[in-house]
Parts: C-alpha cells; sequence; structure tokens
C-alpha cells in the first residue's frame, strides 16, 4: 500500500483490525478515539484530532502486513508509515504531529523529569526499538521544529489515551470523528 486514496480504505483497516488489541490492553479503536477525544477536550483543531485518531494507523498496517501478529524485534517505524499513507488525503498539519509523534516520545524522555517513569512497560520497551531518550542535540533540534508543539501534544494524548476502564468505543464514534474532523480540515 502506498497511499491512500479514500476515507473508506482507513475505515477497513479499522473494521478489520481496529478491535485488535496491541501491548497496551486496548483496542486499536479504543486507543484511537480516545486519543481524539482528549484533543477535541483540549479544543485542538480539526487537523489535530484526526492526527490524534489516526496517529498510530500504522500499526493497522503492521497488522495487514504480517497477518496480524503485531509484535515486533525491531521499530517498525509505524508513525512514517502513518504519515506516508495519509499525506494523499491529509494536509501537513495531520500528518507531521503523526510522524513526530514517537520523538515526541523520545524528547519527553530526554527533557521531562519523571516522563519516563510514567510510561507504561509496552511503552518502554518501544522505547528502547525506538532509540531511546534523545541526546541534547536532538533534544535542540526537534524543538525547532515547527510542528514540535502539536507533536508534544499528540504525543501526551498517546499516553493518556490508554484508559481501560473506559466503554470500549464502536467503530461508529470513530467514523464520526473522522468524517466530522475531515469535513472541518
Amino acid at each position: 500500500m502506498n497511499k491512500f486514496t479514500s476515507l473508506v480504505e482507513i475505515e477497513s483497516l479499522f473494521e478489520k483490525w481496529g478491535q485488535q488489541f496491541y501491548s497496551e490492553n486496548i483496542s486499536q479503536t479504543a486507543h484511537a478515539v480516545q486519543c481524539a477525544q482528549l484533543a477535541e477536550e483540549a479544543d485542538a483543531s480539526s487537523a489535530l484530532v484526526l492526527a490524534a485518531l489516526l496517529h498510530d494507523v500504522g500499526h493497522l498496517v503492521d497488522l495487514e502486513d504480517s497477518a496480524g501478529k503485531e509484535e515486533h524485534e525491531i521499530d517498525t517505524a509505524h508513525e512514517a508509515t502513518a504519515a506516508r499513507l495519509l499525506a494523499s488525503l491529509f494536509p501537513p498539519a495531520v500528518t507531521a504531529p503523526i510522524a513526530l509523534h514517537v520523538e515526541g516520545k523520545r524528547w519527553l524522555c530526554a527533557r521531562e523529569d519523571g516522563y519516563f517513569e510514567s510510561l507504561s512497560s509496552a511503552s518502554v520497551a518501544s522505547l528502547a526499538l525506538q532509540g531511546g531518550p534523545m541526546t541534547d542535540a536532538e533534544a535542540d533540534r526537534f524543538m525547532a521544529m515547527p510542528q514540535f508543539a502539536d507533536a508534544i501534544a499528540l504525543r501526551r494524548w498517546d499516553d493518556i489515551g490508554k484508559d481501560i476502564s473506559k466503554d470500549q468505543v464502536p467503530l461508529d464514534e470513530f467514523r464520526r470523528l473522522l468524517h466530522f474532523h475531515f469535513e472541518q480540515i
């Protein structure tokens, strides 16, 4: 798959793999919707709500490509996969925070006291595959990027949007968010 050509393709991917749990003990769809709802609660732009909703679509592509086995011993760069596939449908205001949300985790680990300790065990494991905390030079370069603030906001919603005590969200809520915010950008 080189790119998405319609929202239907994204919806189909969530229909097929969205109820799959990844290493966070929450379904892909529930995590996506929780992140988007957190973005809405923060009065984020529609572009950033869509980024929150779609930030992990690369995991679904990994599931599709690996016949449902998502555990990896290497970093699959799900954030780059998602940004590349979504670029044909969405502007950089959506795709850039997606492309940078893993770097956001690496930056927060390097620069925010206590952040690393707040990560789930799955996030700690993936951090090791993703390069670990940034060096000072990497952190300084990252902070200079135009989408830095949006990437950090998305990263925080990604960390919080794993509440297993919340009801599992139906796919219809995912579709509602996708279509509503797509029409707004």
